[in-house]
């Protein structure tokens, strides 16, 4: 089941990964059809470790680490590629370092499936039955499709995770106060990641990861600070409404902010209609200006 190198710098799995291995494991066990699935991510130079079960009778599996090249897992990931066996303790495909776990945990057909971001092993998951039968096209199909859905939220939080880092520290200083001491090109990075920010909020299926995002989102805006002489409240902007307005604001047409935000053209129109006509503007220019100076957009 696991990995001894090639997995690069040490990461342990944060609470938002965590709550996207748990999710995959569901969809594992109710597409495949498997009532037993687990896994888990990189926690470590050649390491991977099973942190999450699902349908397991024992804790047994928890917390063990997989090495590269290692049982069916081990080898999954060493070749990047899904496989199977019929009857685990008895494979001559693969080495045996687990098979006191497994069996404790009863295990016989066992599926194994990498997790790949960016061409980089992530973790792998596991699906089984408790009696040995030959595992056929459909549970490795939806296995491999689960483990491409969570390669994609994986990337999105790395993509998260990397836009904050160039955006955060520009924007607020080492106290978290407002900073708009930088320069103008500095400060158009700063724009440029907060629009991509919201729309990959729109896109991750983790709810407190996406609340976190947006969070972010309003500190990179009020970080602009309202500009002097600007009277009255800020104006109070739907969230898709600041979605489109952001998108905008970064330079995008309507049919590309639709494409970005899953909306259809007619529906970005109607949007930033609203918008307009709650900032008191009359083009796209002059929305995003008076975003910019009540605090909306940064």
């Amino acid at each position: 089941m696991g990995g001894s190198g090639g997995f690069g710098v040490r990461r342990e799995p944060g609470a938002n990964e965590t709550v996207e291995v748990r999710a995959a494991l569901s969809r594992l066990r109710r597409d495949s059809g498997l009532p037993v699935a687990f896994g888990g991510l990189r926690a470590g130079a050649g390491c991977c470790r099973i942190n999450e079960l699902a349908g397991t009778e024992t804790a047994v599996l928890r917390g063990l680490d997989i090495m590269r090249g290692n049982g069916l897992g081990g080898k999954a990931v060493a070749l990047s590629r899904p496989l199977a066996v019929t009857d685990y303790s008895a494979s001559s495909v693969i080495s045996h370092e687990y098979d006191a776990a497994v069996a404790a945990e009863g295990l016989r057909s066992v599926l194994a499936v990498p997790v790949i971001v960016r061409r980089r092993v992530r973790g792998v998951l596991y699906g089984a039955l408790r009696r040995p039968v030959r595992l056929g096209d459909r549970p490795l199909s939806a296995a491999m499709e689960v483990a491409r859905e969570l390669e994609q939220a994986l990337l999105l939080q790395d993509e998260a995770a990397r836009l904050l880092s160039v955006s955060l520290p520009q924007a607020l200083d080492k106290q978290g106060a407002p900073s708009t001491a930088g320069d103008p090109a500095r400060w158009e990075e700063v724009r440029e990641a907060h629009g991509e920010l919201r729309g990959l909020a729109q896109r991750v299926g983790d709810p407190l990861l996406r609340q976190q995002l947006l969070a972010a989102c309003g500190r990179l805006a009020t970080a602009s600070s309202r500009r002097p002489g600007t009277d009255g409240p800020a104006p109070a902007l739907a969230p898709r409404e600041l979605d489109v307005l952001a998108c905008v604001a970064s330079g995008a047409t309507n049919a590309e902010v639709a494409e970005r935000l899953g909306l259809r053209p007619e529906t970005v129109k109607s949007y930033l209609r609203s918008t307009m006509r709650k900032l008191g503007a009359h083009t796209r220019l002059q929305a995003v200006i008076a975003a910019r100076r009540a605090g909306v957009l940064p």
